[in-house]
C-alpha cells in the first residue's frame, strides 16, 4: 500500500511539474493550447491593474514555483503524519515521536493564530511545524521512515536544499533561473528517495 501511495504521489507531482511547464511554454509563446486551462487567480479589478506590469509578470512567473512547493510541502507533511498515525493511532502527536522542543514551537505558532482571533488555517499542530522541523521529525522516526528513503543523510541534504529553496518562494523574492533548475531537481530527489 505504501508502494502505491508514493507512486501515487510522484504522479501527482510530475503531472504538476508537466503542467507548469505548459504554462510556461503558453505564456511564452502566446498560445493556447486548447487545454482549457482556466486561470486560478481572479484579481481585483480595482487595484491590482494599478500594481506595475513588471512586478505583476514576476508573481505570474514565481506562482509556479510556489504551486510546486506547496504540493511538495503537503505531500511530506502527508507523509509524515500517515506514517506516525500508522505507528501511534490517531493521537499520534502527543506520543514520544515528536521531539519536546518541536511540539512546543508548534504548539505555540498555533496559539499565536488562536490568540490572533483570525480564522485558524489549521487545527493540525503538524501544519504549525516549519519545513526544517519536518524533516527532523522523519530524522527523529527513522525506524519508520527508514524503510522509505535510502539514506538519513540523503534526506537531511535533500531537505535542506528544499528549505532553502523556501525561502525567496515565501518570502516574495524572485528564483533565479539556476535556482528554477534547482528547485525541480530537488523535487525530482525527494522522489528519488523514495524509489
Amino acid at each position: 500500500m505504501k508502494d502505491f501511495r508514493a507512486a501515487l504521489k510522484l504522479f501527482a507531482i510530475s503531472n504538476q511539474l508537466a503542467e507548469n511547464d505548459l504554462d510556461r511554454i503558453e505564456r511564452e509563446f502566446a498560445i493556447d493550447l486548447g487545454r482549457k486551462h482556466t486561470a486560478t487567480l481572479e484579481t481585483d479589478e480595482t487595484y491590482y491593474p494599478q500594481i506595475e506590469r513588471a512586478i505583476r509578470q514576476e508573481a505570474a512567473g514565481m506562482a509556479r514555483h510556489y504551486e510546486i512547493f506547496y504540493s511538495l510541502e503537503t505531500t511530506i507533511r502527508t507523509l509524515v503524519a500517515d506514517t506516525l498515525q500508522a505507528a501511534e493511532g490517531d493521537k499520534w502527536w502527543g506520543t514520544a515521536r515528536i521531539p519536546t522542543k518541536i511540539k512546543q514551537d508548534a504548539e505555540s505558532r498555533l496559539q499565536r493564530e488562536i490568540d490572533s482571533g483570525m480564522m485558524l488555517r489549521s487545527s493540525d499542530p503538524l501544519d504549525f511545524t516549519t519545513f526544517g522541523e519536518l524533516g527532523e521529525v522523519i530524522k527523529f522516526n527513522w525506524d519508520l521512515f527508514g524503510a522509505m528513503f535510502s539514506s538519513p543523510k540523503a534526506v537531511e541534504k535533500v531537505m535542506s536544499n528544499l528549505n532553502t529553496l523556501r525561502g525567496p518562494i515565501a518570502h516574495c523574492s524572485l528564483l533565479a533561473e539556476d535556482e528554477v533548475v534547482r528547485l525541480r531537481l530537488s523535487v525530482r530527489d525527494w522522489f528519488r528517495l523514495m524509489e
